[in-house]
């Protein structure tokens, strides 16, 4: 719970001082094990911080405002509203040097050293945020798709770094269980852990046990795989999936708890050490894997960065994926195209989709051509003999009772908020050449 977020929205409605200490003060006690006069004294000194911090001027201090909130736009939920404002993120970040960076979509960014002709790849990715109770599997899942990242453009992995945050109230220990997670991959891909941070999630002013944090990786190539690559003629070739931190998500909150178990595992990273040591990369234009938002999303990503089509097969894709996790999907009536099946995508000239396919399979890893690359726009699917639209939903497919209750569908406000959205990242943007310029006068 954000103590200083609850002062904060009752101050902002003139909720009197008195009432609005009590009820802080009831809160508190709910959650931590502190007595009635020490959780008085915390409520006051929350209410008198939060009000130092209600109005704040200037144009550091003063926040963006888009009166449009993460959830109702589904920022996370990897849907319509989610990549569009990953594509307002690109903006505000500007144009840059690197060879690759956030206006191509792409899960890792690319720059090169000096005059090297050497690529260095950087990527980040964060927990799952329902495994936050589960730290060792959210551990093991956020270090799996971390290095994802880096094979997916064509580089082996040289090191990862972590970011641990707990609030106040939660188990020192949850710190322990998390590395011990992300360390189990590094010991198994030989890619070790060697820097990071850990710290309390909003210091004093939030309690609870929620854990939250991220892994980063770092690699280096001679050679490129990024999504921009794709080319019409190009087969789509993908390889077995089991799922990561969704597929176990859904698992845990369905009471089908047998299912996690079929998530741990390394394929994905055996598949691609594979790809790299038989130097083919050298003919895929793109890979990437497929995550949240699942093979709908990533089309979207790719036809749009490429400015290509893209044509599924559904009936190879279903043959693809984990037996138990697709019992478990469909069972639930949860669309299995549409969440992260942690498969790898690859895209290349149909001559050398052979030698892939067999260089995959050497890792004892499963891979099937799934379609092709068309000149045009978007991604259309053939199920049963019939194209169909293949563009994601406004949230990802809805994998726990709490996601089947919110909804995968587009409100009606939609483009509304995209204005609101648009109006704040142009704001965004004004203040950082504004604050640039005042730095380059002083």
């Amino acid at each position: 719970m954000d103590i200083e977020g609850y002062a904060k929205r009752g101050l902002k409605v003139n909720e009197p001082e008195n009432e609005l200490e009590d009820k802080l003060t009831s809160r508190i006690l709910e959650i931590k094990k502190t007595s009635p006069e020490h959780a008085r004294k915390l409520a006051q000194a929350t209410i008198v911080e939060a009000k130092a911090t209600l109005d704040l001027k200037g144009d550091v201090l003063k926040p963006t405002i888009s009166g449009v909130s993460m959830g109702e736009f589904g920022v996370g939920s990897r849907g319509m509203g989610d990549f569009y404002t990953h594509e307002k993120i690109a903006e505000v970040i500007g144009k840059t040097d690197a060879v690759v960076d956030t206006a191509h979509l792409d899960d890792s960014g690319v720059v090169t050293t000096g005059d090297s002709n050497e690529y260095i790849i950087l990527t980040v990715d964060g927990m799952h945020s329902r495994l936050s109770d589960y730290s060792f599997l959210a551990g093991f899942h956020v270090a799996r798709a971390a290095l994802r990242d880096v094979y997916a453009m064509g580089a082996r992995p040289v090191a990862m770094l972590s970011d641990i945050h707990v609030a106040d109230d939660g188990d020192v220990a949850k710190i322990f269980d998390h590395i011990a997670g992300i360390t189990t991959v590094a010991e198994l891909s030989n890619i070790p852990l060697i820097t990071g941070s850990t710290l309390r999630i909003g210091g004093d002013m939030v309690i609870g046990e929620r854990m939250t944090g991220a892994v980063g990786a770092v690699g280096a190539s001679s050679d490129l795989t990024s999504r921009v690559q794709t080319q019409v003629g190009d087969v789509i070739l993908m390889t077995e999936g089991a799922g990561g931190g969704t597929i176990s998500t859904t698992a845990l909150y369905y009471e089908m708890h047998e299912v996690v178990d079929e998530t741990i595992n390394i394929k994905f990273l055996e598949a691609c050490d594979k790809l790299l040591e038989s130097g083919l990369e050298k003919h895929i234009h793109a890979m990437t894997d497929v995550t949240n938002g699942g093979v709908r999303g990533d089309a979207k990503e790719i036809s749009r960065t490429a400015g290509v089509k893209l044509v599924f097969e559904e009936s190879e894709m279903r043959k693809l994926v984990n037996p138990k996790v697709l019992d478990m999907l469909e069972s639930l009536e949860i669309d299995y195209l549409g969440v992260s099946l942690d498969a790898l995508l690859i895209i290349a000239p149909e001559e050398y989709a052979e030698d892939i396919m067999k260089t995959i399979r050497t890792a004892d890893v499963d891979i099937s051509i799934i379609g092709r690359v068309e000149e045009g726009t978007g991604s259309l699917i053939n199920i049963d003999g019939q194209l169909q639209d293949f563009t994601p939903r406004f949230r990802e497919s809805a994998y726990t009772p709490i996601k089947k209750m919110i909804g995968e569908e587009q409100p009606r406000d939609f483009e509304e908020m995209k204005q609101a959205i648009d109006k704040a990242s142009i704001e965004a943007i004004e203040k950082k050449k504004k604050i640039i310029e005042s730095i380059k006068k002083r």
